[in-house]
């Protein structure tokens, strides 16, 4: 069975199973403190100590997962209810009007702690928060075609 299928072992036990101990594993099993923002029982979220902006927080599975693709459905899920909800609160207890939701997936991308998680950046009129370069190029529609149809396979 894919490990995304919704009938991955339920939490807590899967907090405890083999990935690389990370100082976010250690957070969970309350080793190490945190400033603790939201908690229930498959997410984790608190302020990053290292903050691009004042507000910035990170959202964490407890299910061990370094990359999205590796998270199982149901935590997936938890992940996505609790974020706009964070996102709204940040947002009213900064002050801020605008973020960025950042969520890199391995080291090629940038992924510093191989656990995954999401951060909310707030922006400010000042320029504080996520600097973002877009370098775009451009969508060969020849290539788009067979890499969707390649891609939705995938899914199936």
């Amino acid at each position: 069975m894919r490990r995304n299928q919704s009938s991955f072992a339920p939490l807590p036990p899967s907090v405890n199973s083999p990935m690389p101990d990370t100082i976010f594993s250690k957070i969970i099993r309350g080793e190490v403190p945190c400033h603790k923002i939201y908690e229930d029982d498959r997410v984790l979220s608190f302020l990053d100590i290292f903050p691009l902006s004042r507000g910035h927080t990170l959202v964490i599975p407890k299910e061990p997962a370094v990359t999205m693709d590796q998270l199982s459905d149901d935590s997936a899920a938890a992940l996505g209810r609790a974020l706009p909800r964070i996102c709204r609160a940040v947002l009213q207890a900064t002050g801020a009007t605008a973020y960025n939701l950042l969520q890199n997936n391995g080291p090629l991308a940038h992924q510093a702690v191989m656990h995954l998680h999401v951060h909310i950046i707030p922006r400010y009129d000042d320029g504080t928060g996520l600097g973002i370069k877009w370098g775009a190029g451009k969508l060969d529609p020849s290539a788009a075609t067979t890499l969707a149809k390649r891609i939705a396979e995938a899914l199936r």
